[in-house]
């Protein structure tokens, strides 16, 4: 399909409502259709002149504050290179005509900079809203004053609309520096020997609610393998922060602990010296190859989940504790263990795959431990891209997930 051709031109011409352009110094460069007839000057008196010279503020109006508030609005633009957007505001046109007879108008504009090659603000697009009649419908018989008054509640309106688009954008670009954060301090799994492990990280839809879950595989002596995934109940780049100093605390302490408890005791005094790592929870699990047997803890987090050669899931629930940081002392944390058959399957995850504000813990629980089942006989990678097909809402999930599956 070839790329269409594109003229930008004839496009600035047709665009809806008043647009013009102008040059730094305020000279008009140039005006679309719609600019020109609602404005009631030609081309050939806008391009090239000055802004105020041609249209001055109404003399006959010793309030009017248009000319003023229009070109401080401009200077803004051009000294700080940001969009600019305006109060509504009177600003009353000389007839062309009719020379001294003026008509009252109202407008709503906006300026914002296009920039050069060099970062300056090259040109200023000068957005107008002929609001007049709108005013006029408000005002219906009265005065100017009270029209003016009930038009404020759209200028305030459109000004809110503002502030909620520059939040938007705001949210979107950290949204955008947490996720690569993210994805920098959660690496991809090395390799686990003769056992394949499927790792997922879905972000939530919203800009707000990501990167406050974790996993991490760490590698122990003997050759057995520790498995843990978190969850900081913060979101965004505050989150992904304190979530990078967990899981690499985490990953240090398993290497040394005597287990899991233990790691999970050295992680959650060290929580409370982190701000804003209050009532992460966490779980992590000791594999020992030779005994086949999975020593766990729990601090508040969801208990994992063992999918039995037979096609039985067992949910190891039996050494859960509250959340890091939660208690006003600090307390051993529990642990047990469990036995499992080889071809075993090992699923932790974090609260977003199966929590849902409208349901109890235990349907979610259950609808997880039925996908297992049906998809027994995946290999982890297709059970994990299963898993979040049979469990993640088809609208997209509101909270982060995070998923690991491994093949004992």
């Amino acid at each position: 399909m070839r790329k269409p051709q594109i003229d930008y031109a004839a496009v600035f011409r047709a665009l809806p409502g008043m647009v013009a352009l102008l040059t730094p110094d305020l000279v008009y460069a140039d005006a679309n259709d719609d600019f020109t007839r609602l404005a009631g000057r030609t081309r050939e008196q806008l391009i090239g002149r000055y802004i105020f010279d041609v249209f001055p503020e109404n003399p006959s109006e010793p309030a009017a504050a248009g000319m003023r508030e229009t070109r401080a609005s401009m200077l803004r633009v051009v000294a700080a290179g940001e969009r600019d957007t305006m109060a509504l505001l009177r600003y009353d046109i000389e007839d062309p005509a009719r020379p001294g007879h003026w008509l009252e108008h109202y407008w709503s504009p906006v300026n914002a900079p296009v920039l050069g090659a060099d970062g300056r603000v090259a040109l200023i697009v000068h957005r107008v809203e002929e609001v007049t009649e709108l005013i006029r419908a408000f005002g219906g018989s009265g005065d100017s004053r009270s029209r003016v008054l009930e038009a404020e509640l759209y200028t305030r309106a459109r000004e809110l609309q503002e502030v909620n688009e520059r939040l938007r954008r705001a949210h979107a670009r950290e949204r955008e520096i947490a996720l690569t954060l993210q994805a920098a301090m959660l690496p991809a799994p090395g390799p686990t020997g003769q056992h394949t492990a499927a790792v997922r990280y879905r972000p939530a839809i919203g800009a707000l609610n990501v990167c406050g879950d974790w996993y991490d595989l760490a590698d122990l002596p003997g050759g057995n393998l520790a498995i843990a995934v978190g969850d900081v109940v913060g979101h965004g780049l505050a989150a992904a922060g304190v979530m990078g100093q967990l899981r690499s605390a985490l990953s240090a302490a398993c290497r040394v602990a005597d287990g899991p408890a233990q790691a999970l005791d050295a992680l959650g005094l060290y929580a409370r010296s982190v701000h804003g790592a209050e009532s992460t929870t966490a779980v992590t699990t000791f594999i020992d190859w030779d005994a086949h047997t999975i020593t766990y803890s729990s601090a508040g987090h969801p208990p994992p989940a063992l999918l039995h050669p037979g096609g039985t899931v067992a949910f190891l629930d039996q050494a859960t504790d509250p959340p890091l940081a939660a208690r006003p002392e600090h307390l051993p944390r529990p642990e047990a263990r469990t036995p499992y058959a080889e071809g075993s399957t090992l699923v932790l995850y974090t609260d977003g795959l199966i929590e849902r504000r409208t349901e109890d813990i235990d349907t979610g629980l259950a609808r997880l431990a039925d996908s297992l089942i049906r998809h027994r006989q995946a290999d982890p990678e297709s059970l994990a891209d299963a898993l979040l097909t049979d469990l993640l809402p088809s609208t997209g999930n509101t909270d982060d997930t995070v998923l690991i599956a491994i093949r004992l």
